[in-house]
């Protein structure tokens, strides 16, 4: 079947659904509140409880607001949710509903959400479908606005106080993590290595944010970089360098460490280069996954 035929047909599926669950007005629900987003004005059940995240900020935010969403699209190298998840959500209790570049539209309106979230960035193209099937809720776009997007979610949610309590001890945290560890004199370098390329992440990144908020300086390369990362090739890796180097990996590639480029990288000589997690320090972009890069922060960096 062509992409065309499968989009028709899902499409068609989703509008049975609809019609079967009497959602003439998904957007409009009775005790309905408008909520401003990247796409317009949506209006939201006071306290939604059958939510549908479609990346992995969303599925964060939702979390760390206390919401386990009935529905998440996870990444498409990976079968599994997010591993940040562990230990806070029921194993089974979220469905997947599709990859984050293809949402099952289908699937989410079985779920029959009261509220869905994503951003603007991964899915502009089908929010009229979204929308047709629950009131949605899009940020701009990821990476260092992650703040504001938490606080735009957590309206949605009803949950406002509880995202200004977690962004005021995120403050905190980096604030006094920063003063114990020297961090304006210290540089510190982020690479991912994908089956694509290799990216150095800059200020403008998720994790880019949480060493600016912590008060590192970063290698001139990505300094100003107007994106989220800099694409180098693996020739190029020593422009990488700094004080200390963080490393992750995603998709089914090898790590960095096993590379002869990586052991002459000044850090890594002088046993300051870590790899650590591509789930909470690349797509968890939120609250947990902030706490997750402090940790992993505070446990290299402060260890004896």
């Amino acid at each position: 079947m062509s992409v065309v035929a499968r989009t028709v047909a899902a499409l068609g599926a989703v509008a049975l659904l609809i019609t079967g669950c009497g959602a003439s007005d998904s957007s409009a629900p009775a005790d309905g509140r408008p909520v401003a987003h990247a796409m317009g004005v949506s209006t939201v059940s006071a306290q939604p409880s059958r939510v549908v995240v479609l990346d992995t900020q969303e599925l964060d935010a939702a979390v760390s607001l206390g919401v386990t969403p009935v529905g998440s699209t996870r990444a498409s190298v990976s079968e599994e949710l997010p591993s940040f998840l562990q230990g806070k959500v029921v194993p089974g209790a979220i469905k997947t509903v599709g990859t984050i570049q293809d949402p099952d539209l289908e699937a989410i309106a079985t779920l029959q959400p009261d509220l869905i979230l994503s951003s603007k960035l991964r899915h502009e193209r089908i929010y009229p479908q979204l929308q047709a099937i629950a009131p949605t809720v899009l940020s701009e776009r990821t990476g260092d606005a992650w703040k504001d997007n938490l606080r735009l979610y957590a309206d949605a949610l009803g949950r406002a106080p509880q995202a200004q309590r977690l962004l005021t001890a995120y403050q905190t945290r980096t604030s006094e993590l920063g003063r114990r560890v020297n961090a304006a004199q210290t540089t510190v370098s982020v690479i991912r290595q994908t089956p694509e390329d290799l990216r150095l992440y800059g200020p403008r990144s998720f994790v880019g944010s949480v060493l600016t908020d912590t008060g590192f300086a970063r290698p001139e390369i990505v300094r100003s970089a107007p994106k989220a990362f800099v694409e180098i090739g693996p020739e190029q890796i020593g422009q990488a360098d700094a004080d200390v180097v963080y490393a992750t990996t995603y998709g089914n590639v090898p790590k960095l460490s096993a590379s002869p480029l990586w052991r002459s990288l000044s850090a890594v000589r002088a046993g300051r280069a870590f790899e650590v997690p591509d789930d909470s320090w690349m797509l968890a972009i939120g609250p947990t996954g902030a706490n997750l890069v402090l940790d992993d922060l505070e446990r290299t960096l402060t260890a004896p």
